[in-house]
């Protein structure tokens, strides 16, 4: 049986590692992950799924996001500054988040970002916004995909620690 490939209606397993441009490493995840490729409500950002079209199991793939290809570009209007005693206590530390919604319902996640002078930011960007971040990626493995998963685009994960 040849090797399965990355494409359309493959599940695909992968580990991966993020880096911001001093090549440090901001976040990453060795228990692989699952999702369908070419599904149009995937997660993925577009660019890596170009990229690991026609990988397969084993393969590192190195991609570079700019802001506008990955996270978008940093918008000071998401953030928040007020006198800290209008806070509840339980956010008043830095990595605090906090669920807002607006008028229409919509909900954004803020994160306290600096505590100074009386005063506390809440940031509602994502914390890499703004900046160029390098992904590096390993297929652990390549499927077809059940019926199921093709039509729901719900991944049946097959993990010890999913239930």
């Amino acid at each position: 049986m040849s090797e399965q490939k990355v494409g359309k209606n493959k599940v695909v397993s992968l580990t991966y590692m993020i880096f911001n441009d001093q090549g440090e490493v901001q976040e990453q995840s060795d228990i692989p992950v699952s999702y369908l490729h070419g599904d149009a409500n995937s997660d993925l950002f577009p660019k890596v799924a170009e990229a690991l079209e026609g990988a397969g199991p084993g393969d590192v793939i190195e991609v570079t996001l700019s802001p506008e290809e990955g996270f978008g570009i940093y918008d000071p209007s998401k953030t928040y500054s007020d006198v800290i005693d209008n806070v509840p206590p339980e956010f008043r530390e830095i990595g605090a988040e906090a669920e807002f919604q607006n008028e229409i319902g919509e909900s954004i996640t803020m994160t306290v970002t600096e505590i100074k002078d009386g005063r506390i930011t809440l940031d509602g960007n994502h914390p890499f916004a703004g900046k160029t971040m390098k992904f590096r990626i390993t297929t652990k493995d390549v499927r077809d995909a059940s019926e199921s998963e093709a039509t729901t685009g719900v991944v049946v994960q097959n993990h010890p620690l999913m239930h």
